[in-house]
């Protein structure tokens, strides 16, 4: 084992895999709860691997209503489309030819590790230390999510909303130790500002755009002012 994967692996290990395995609990606990089997709960971790786009096909597919299939296609491609900024930010930290293995583990919990810890490691490491990191996140998605499908029964509707949630929050964390430090401030304080913008949509449009309007008005504007 290369100790650039055997070091990611061991860092995986912590805050940020207990806040992710909260959220896998509660989606395994929601599959069984939707009538699906732990087959397709452990497909839905393994394939889609981001809770967004899992919840969008999990409600989609429990909907099964003409045409679901292609509307829980479009609905996890839209809901996970947040991955290809992320991967283009990772793309100058990790080359050569172990580089396309980590596309597939591109996901929020790894990517913000590694965005913080590649750049202070070689460059020919940095993709063992990034699919160590994401390997281990990944297999415990998936054990969580059988964890979470056994354990359905026992949760109550208040503890799996407030699992789903334990991962925003420790990201939330994340940004406010990154302010701490003086850095990331332009971002925040843009969606900050831009925030209220989703509530200021005429009627008829879906919540959901406001959302992403926000996410472009306060984004452009922090990289503005990054450049000024």
């Amino acid at each position: 084992m290369h100790p650039a994967f055997r070091q990611g692996v061991t860092e995986a290990v912590g805050a940020q895999m207990v806040a992710m395995a909260a959220t896998f609990i509660a989606f395994g606990a929601a599959v069984r709860a939707a009538g699906f089997g732990l087959g397709w709960g452990l497909a839905s971790s393994a394939g889609v691997y981001g809770m967004a786009g899992q919840m969008v096909l999990l409600g989609a597919a429990h909907g099964a209503v003409p045409g679901a299939g292609t509307a829980a296609v479009a609905g996890c491609v839209m809901a996970n489309a947040r991955f290809l900024p992320m991967a283009a930010a990772l793309a100058p930290l990790v080359r050569g030819r172990l580089a396309p293995l980590c596309v597939p583990f591109v996901a929020i919990t790894p990517w913000a590790a590694a965005m913080r810890r590649l750049p202070d490691l070689p460059p020919p490491h940095r993709a063992h230390w990034f699919l160590g990191f994401a390997l281990a996140s990944w297999v415990v998605g998936l054990l969580t999510t059988t964890l979470g499908y056994a354990l359905a029964g026992g949760l109550s509707p208040a503890v799996l909303r407030l699992l789903l949630m334990v991962n925003v929050l420790y990201f939330a964390l994340m940004i406010a130790a990154g302010l701490a430090r003086g850095g990331a401030w332009r971002a925040s304080a843009g969606g900050a500002v831009a925030a209220p913008l989703a509530f200021l949509l005429p009627a008829g449009v879906p919540p959901a755009w406001g959302i992403l309007l926000a996410a472009l008005v306060g984004g452009t504007a922090a990289f503005l002012l990054r450049r000024r």
